[in-house]
């Protein structure tokens, strides 16, 4: 399966999150289907108005976990999401958060940080930014280096135990929703969140050629803003094959591929695995 079919990987239809979409409807190696409704993934949600509030208050959502830094979160607002409590942001921005939601009416919020905090790219592209300076610009992205930075942070989503524990966290979190909608994004809705829709499409048992198609999506769904940015940093809004391949072959190098992975890598059980496939499949 080279290519999403109709209806898989449906936007849910955000005017002001335009790469928020539907993981259901892929085919699984054992012939079934991913339930629609259950695994969505999105960009950041702080700017939603009223139309969008009310298409995502109808999801029924479990959980909604939020991938960025809390500086990010700061930086950029907290999600807009109904039902949503409101979390008080500790000063450590790798901080790990859970806030349930008052007398279960609404989906509980999950703040699980990936970032580096040797080197935060967001932070560094904000500070290139600000600067106004096409030098120093240049000077960090030019030349390939956009590229190779973001192929790196793939590869430390993999080889750091770290970022590991944060994705193993969301796995953990689909398994104890038993079918119900999880969301989860972090700013793009495009590294964080394609490698954590990767690791899940792939749990499910759906063709690797599905899982990339599924992760260059955002190429489609984000083209106008894309198309917009600076040259230099558009290796940095892309999602480009090559990312993903590097975090894939990195599981192959340390763990011999993903059986090794789930439970070494990432510290699954059986049972949980065996409760994503059995909740998100039809």
């Amino acid at each position: 399966m080279s290519a999403p079919s109709t209806g898989t990987a449906r936007s849910l239809g955000l005017t002001a999150a335009v790469n928020a979409r539907d993981l259901g409807g892929y085919r699984t190696a054992d012939g079934r289907t991913v339930r629609g409704g259950v695994l969505l993934r999105a960009e950041a949600l702080s700017r939603l108005g009223a139309d969008d509030l009310a298409l995502l208050g109808a999801l029924g959502l479990r959980h909604v976990v939020d991938l960025r830094s809390l500086d990010e979160v700061r930086h950029l607002g907290a999600d807009r999401v109904p039902g949503l409590p409101e979390a008080v942001l500790p000063a450590d921005a790798a901080a790990v958060l859970s806030v349930p939601a008052a007398g279960g009416l609404g989906p509980d919020l999950h703040h699980l940080p990936v970032f580096s905090a040797d080197f935060d790219l967001y932070v560094e592209l904000r500070r290139v930014l600000g600067s106004g300076d096409p030098a120093a610009l240049h000077a960090v992205l030019g030349d390939g280096r956009g590229g190779a930075m973001m192929a790196s942070m793939y590869r430390w989503f993999v080889t750091d135990p770290v970022a590991r524990s944060r994705f193993a966290a969301v796995l953990r979190l689909v398994a104890e929703a038993d079918g119900a909608p999880v969301l989860f994004h972090c700013t793009a809705g495009k590294d964080r969140t394609g490698w954590t829709a990767a690791l899940l499409l792939t749990a499910l048992g759906v063709d690797p050629a599905a899982v990339r198609a599924d992760y260059l999506l955002t190429n489609e769904r984000s083209a106008a803003g894309i198309a917009a940015v600076d040259p230099l940093l558009r290796p940095l809004f892309r999602a480009e094959e090559s990312y993903l391949e590097a975090a894939f072959e990195e599981v192959a190098r340390g763990w011999s591929g993903f059986e090794h992975f789930w439970e070494d890598g990432l510290g699954l059980t059986g049972r949980e695995l065996e409760r994503i496939r059995r909740s998100c499949t039809v």
